[in-house]
């Protein structure tokens, strides 16, 4: 049997900082045309790992080999825009023990790399064009080398016919050739101009220009919604077809199943599990790999009826709840279509409710609608999941009946009571209605002060409370969110995700809210501890039978969590009621397209869905 060409070996290779490990004897190897997916929960090493061996992880020490093969025939030759490798770039180098100077001819031009972040990735004060047309010149000979960055940058990202130079040409092609058919606005946009999954497909273009043998890709589809996210699949699954050896860093083994050849699972630094994804995926060996599968949430539509019983043990409803239903079975409280929920709910009996509600932006090109006549009631107690991507409205109707954004037209209520955006007495005092829990927590908590003191804010705003009342109250919370009560002394720095959303989860709940507005709070968090999160929420929701707006474009955690759903779409209503009834028998051709683009835990499941889009 022949022998498998590798363009990249890791080879007992660690990382440390200072005397702390972070990662020990890690093995595996990238090989060209195929998909590798490192998985494992935050903090396991994958990131590290990764970027370490380029130098990207300042402190860090590496022992032990990461060996980059020569690239001459180890994948991307035959890829538009390939340029020829610079001199000695073409023989094997062990990366390990390289300074600044000898990595910074290889990054870029002998592995690219994807990040999870790309609007942290991109320089928000210059235009995209010029940054894609940057990685063309520094791994260029004689590019740009007479002309100064700025005339050279102008000249790249120039569209008028027949004035672009030759680079801005090979910059327009590449980003045509990842799925941006407009490439001329893209490379004048400035970063924040562009939605996510544009920005992250200019990500792929920057990190894939100059044709690396190697690809990088560090959780490239986090927070991205389900279209989004499969048209960013679609690509990486391409980039290895043409020949590259791809390294996904993930922890959503639906997004594994999905473009994987190969999984490596990652615990506390170490490899703990490898082999063939369908392998991996039918019999886990190690019971890290089999717990990761396990917290993983299925979509009943696409895994079957009988999939979902086998799984019942692990919806959060049921599991420490035996004798409620599933939420996804409960009944609503109320009607809810367009039609009939504002004429026929009284407020009272309503938590949120939106009666014809707009919102127009105004911008250089005219108007915008970002919520176009919309009517819905969250009734009192129940939790209702909001779906559709990104730009479909669903953070504007959170915002709307929070008091954060005017309505053109139509009436916000909550808790029976008009909301306005006019800040007095009145409408602080109607917000404490209403509690919020954001998407990351890291950015939502002052990391100046301690938890106990964020938790213990609401309180001093809108209750009297003395000092000894407080400090109660605030263990209470904490009580609440399964957290230790000497957790109110630390600070957020010193939780790890899933404990820093417990927090704000607590501080949301401070004031026993009518309505609980969670935007897409578990979307950033390893499976495992969304599991955990998620539980808490429904633990809570039944405990204090406070309403909940749940955001997310997970429509499998929405079918376990929520008892009805609304799918939204350019700002106005497609689908709703019952979440069962809509997430399996959908009735709008966008809900179905919603759920089939919703990666399942089914490599088999997986690449039939793909067959049949590429098809169709």
């Amino acid at each position: 049997m022949a022998e498998i060409a590798v363009a990249l070996r890791y080879e007992g290779h660690s990382v440390s900082f200072g005397a702390r490990e972070i990662t020990r004897d890690v093995s595996f190897d990238l090989v060209p045309g195929s998909v590798l997916a490192l998985v494992g929960e935050s903090g396991s090493g994958k990131s590290v790992t990764a970027l370490a061996a380029l130098g990207l992880v300042p402190g860090a020490s590496q022992t032990g080999s990461v060996i980059l093969h020569g690239g001459s025939d180890a994948g991307g030759a035959g890829q538009s825009g390939s340029v020829g490798q610079s001199d000695g770039l073409s023989a094997d180098v062990d990366l390990v023990g390289l300074d600044a100077d000898q990595l910074r001819p290889i990054r870029g031009e002998r592995i690219g790399v994807v990040f999870q972040e790309p609007m942290g990735a991109f320089n928000p004060m210059f235009r995209v064009g010029s940054q894609i047309a940057e990685a063309v010149r520094a791994h260029a000979k004689d590019a740009g080398r007479t002309a100064g960055a700025g005339a050279q940058a102008r000249s790249d990202t120039k569209a008028e016919s027949g004035s672009r130079a030759p680079t801005g040409d090979r910059v327009a092609a590449q980003l045509r050739k990842v799925g941006l058919p407009e490439p001329d606005r893209i490379m004048r946009a400035y970063p924040h101009e562009l939605s996510g999954g544009q920005l992250q497909r200019a990500m792929i273009a920057l990190a894939t220009i100059n044709a690396p043998q190697v690809l990088f890709a560090d959780e490239p589809t986090t927070a991205l919604d389900v279209t989004v996210q499969t048209g960013i699949l679609d690509l990486l699954r391409r980039q290895a077809d043409e020949g590259q050896a791809v390294l996904l860093i993930t922890h959503d083994m639906g997004v594994v199943a999905d473009v994987a050849d190969r999984v490596a699972v990652m615990k506390d630094g170490s490899i703990v599990e490898t082999g063939e994804a369908e392998a991996i995926f039918a019999a886990p060996a190690h019971p890290y790999t089999k717990e990761l599968l396990a917290a993983v949430p299925r979509l009943s539509a696409v895994v079957g009826s009988s999939a979902v019983v086998a799984d019942s043990a692990e919806v959060p409803a049921v599991e420490h709840s035996p004798d409620a239903r599933p939420a996804s079975t409960q009944q609503p409280a109320a009607a809810t279509s367009p039609a009939t929920s504002a004429a026929e709910t009284p407020p009272a009996a309503a938590a949120a409710e939106l009666r014809s509600a707009s919102v127009v932006h105004r911008t250089p090109g005219g108007e915008l609608r970002a919520l176009d006549d919309v009517s819905l009631v969250v009734p009192a107690g129940t939790i209702m999941g909001l779906v559709g991507e990104s730009g479909s409205g669903k953070s504007t109707i959170a915002n709307a009946l929070t008091g954060g954004q005017a309505l053109a037209s139509g009436e916000a209520f909550v808790a029976g009571e008009a909301v306005t955006t006019r800040p007095n007495r009145r409408q602080r005092r109607r917000r404490a209605n209403i509690g919020v829990v954001f998407q990351d927590p890291r950015g939502s908590l002052n990391p100046r002060r301690s938890v106990g003191t964020q938790i213990a804010e609401p309180l001093r705003v809108h209750r009297d409370l003395s000092p000894k009342e407080t400090t109660a109250r605030v263990r209470s919370l904490l009580d609440d969110v399964r957290l230790p009560a000497d957790f109110a002394e630390r600070y957020p720095h010193e939780l790890s995700g899933g404990q820093r959303q417990r927090v704000a989860i607590a501080r949301a709940l401070a004031l026993d809210p009518t309505l609980l507005i969670a935007d897409e709070p578990t979307s950033a968090l390893d499976v495992s501890v969304q599991q955990g999160v998620l539980r808490l929420l429904s633990e809570l929701h039944e405990a204090h039978e406070f309403a909940c707006l749940f955001i997310s474009h997970d429509l499998a955690v929405v079918e376990q969590l929520a008892s009805q759903v609304v799918v939204l779409k350019d700002g106005a209503i497609v689908e709703q009621g019952p979440s069962r009834q809509v997430l399996t028998d959908p009735q709008r051709a966008y809900t179905r397209e919603l759920i089939e683009s919703a990666p399942v835990p089914d490599p088999k499941v997986q690449a039939a869905r793909r067959t049949a889009r590429l098809a169709a």
